[in-house]
């Protein structure tokens, strides 16, 4: 998870626990009715909390997809480039082979 998830994570849950301790120090209601909406409200949290989880692993997993094509397609871009250059070396080698048995036959002579 990324450092901006988790601090947006961190601030709905600090938002939530100071939600619930509001509701219960001006709660007007009886501590059946106020622990049912303090149940309701935390359950609501979760559910809420749980949503922006999977929406964050979602997005990181996009991104991940994202950047792995990415690499591989880089990765063979430069593949491909050393292998041209790869041929132009053996190609210049061999003439300078070539060049050189022909001097050494020369000289043989």
């Amino acid at each position: 998870m990324s450092n901006d998830s988790g601090n947006i994570l961190l601030a709905v849950l600090t938002g939530a626990i100071v939600g619930v301790g509001a509701g219960i120090l001006y709660a007007p209601d009886k501590g059946e009715k106020t622990r049912k909406r303090i149940k309701k409200n935390a359950l609501k949290t979760k559910e809420d909390i749980s949503n922006r989880i999977s929406q964050a692993t979602d997005e990181l997993t996009k991104t991940a997809e994202a950047k792995k094509v990415d690499f591989e397609q880089k990765l063979e871009d430069s593949i491909s480039n050393m292998s041209y250059k790869a041929d132009d070396i053996i190609m210049t080698l061999e003439a300078k082979l070539a060049e050189l048995k022909k001097k050494n036959a020369q000289l043989q002579k």
